[in-house]
């Protein structure tokens, strides 16, 4: 008969044979595979946040509205000033909203700077096809 002690010297536990099914052995580590997941992860991200910028956070090309008047049952006159490069233009998506704010008018304006110019100040008639509540100011981008 042989001993059996309660605590095994070795930091491992030993099992009866044949008691608790086969042990597995630990798994071998793949780093490059877990690199390779990594750099990807951080390419489509990279992807998302320069679509993103350049859909939301362009600041060459700002636009604020200053007022919007002249409200009728067919049009709004929208005052609004645009950042754009030095002596560059922009093309401004403009839209009208009524009351429930259901767009009733959207239109594409070009606007330009002067040469030694970065603000353009500028008025615009939008034909509506309700009685607008607001008249806005969307985006600005670069002209195509």
């Amino acid at each position: 008969m042989t001993e059996t002690h309660a605590t095994p010297a070795t930091g491992a536990p030993v099992f009866p044979p044949g008691r608790y099914g086969r042990r597995r052995e630990p798994g071998r580590r793949r780093p490059l595979l877990v690199a390779l997941l990594a750099v990807a992860l951080v390419a489509v991200l990279s992807l998302i946040a320069v679509r993103l910028y350049r859909q939301y956070g362009d600041p060459n090309y700002d636009a604020q509205v200053i007022t919007y008047t002249g409200i009728t049952d067919s049009q709004v006159l929208v005052d609004f000033r645009v950042t754009v490069p030095e002596g560059g233009s922009a093309v401004c998506l403009l839209r009208a909203r009524d009351r429930a704010g259901a767009e009733v008018g959207r239109e594409e304006v070009t606007v330009a700077a002067r040469p030694d110019q970065r603000q353009v100040t500028t008025q615009h008639r939008l034909a509506t096809s309700a009685r607008p509540f607001v008249g806005e100011v969307v985006r600005c981008r670069p002209p195509a």
